[in-house]
């Protein structure tokens, strides 16, 4: 920890502190993780789950249940009662998928940050420049992450399913036994990053942001940057992998969405 700003809230959703949810120590021994009260409210889902016989099964079986409870499809999308002229789609974490895909420091960016923030308690550390909570970086992330443009259909609530069912398809079918993932990802310089310790000439501890992409190959990591940075990250801290659904818009880049924190990552330069 670097003393200067708080690493995120007191409280969260998932039982252990931020903090500890944050440091390299918790990477280097992970707890499992769950948002409370999720999969509770949620039985007929992780039923329906456990009748799948693999990935691409279980992956169909959410979306039809995602689909059914927050109305999904175009035909799904909400009218005005008045000469029933369309109004937008109903807001969709493929949506801020989308978005994040075309432009991690966008709108849905925010959004998805903001769910990181309001369910593991970690702020973000860079949303279109380096931010703390007195910068003005600060105050456009919040208005951007309250936007009621992506809050009119309990976008956090789909969030918090997306993570839950990764949670449980990785156990079961994407990495069974395994507590890491090795992963990587390609940068042209450190200003999303903050270094927290210089360990040796390739590795270091740096402070990711609240919520960062990886990818599972290498050479896909070259094209995004001349450093590569590869770290184990834990199964707990990983929100949505490339194989997680059938059809999804970050299907091209192999893409792990990964929870923030203090990290040792080794740097290879090209």
């Amino acid at each position: 920890m670097d003393g200067v700003e708080p690493i995120g809230h007191s409280t969260n959703l998932v039982g252990v502190s931020t903090p500890l949810l944050a440091s390299q120590a918790f990477n280097d021994h992970p707890l499992p993780l769950h948002i409370s009260g999720v999969r509770e409210m949620n039985g007929s889902l992780f039923e329906m789950l456990g009748e799948a016989e693999d990935l691409e099964d279980a992956g169909e079986a959410f979306y039809k249940y995602m689909i059914a409870v927050f109305g999904l499809e175009p035909e799904q999308r909400e009218k005005h009662q008045a000469g029933q002229s369309v109004r937008r789609y109903r807001s969709s974490f493929l949506r801020l998928l989308k978005g994040w895909g075309y432009d991690s420091n966008g709108s849905e960016g925010a959004v998805l940050k903001g769910w990181v923030e309001s369910r593991f308690g970690l702020f973000p550390t860079f949303h279109k420049g380096p931010i703390t909570l007195s910068s003005a970086g600060w105050v456009a992330y919040v208005e951007e992450k309250m936007s009621s443009r992506f809050h009119n259909n309990s976008i956090y609530a789909q969030l918090d399913l997306v993570y839950e069912f990764c949670q449980w398809a990785l156990a079961k079918f994407a990495a069974p036994g395994a507590s890491h993932l090795q992963l990587y990802r390609g940068l042209n310089d450190f200003s999303e990053h903050r270094l927290v310790e210089r360990l040796d000439k390739r590795r270091s501890v740096v402070r990711l942001n609240s919520l960062a992409s990886f990818t599972s190959l290498r050479d896909i990591a070259e094209c995004f940057g001349d450093t590569i940075l590869e770290t184990a990250v834990p199964l707990c801290k990983v929100v949505f992998f490339n194989t997680l659904l059938p059809t999804h818009p970050l299907k091209g880049e192999a893409e792990y969405l990964v929870i923030g924190g203090d990290y040792t990552v080794t740097a290879a330069y090209w």
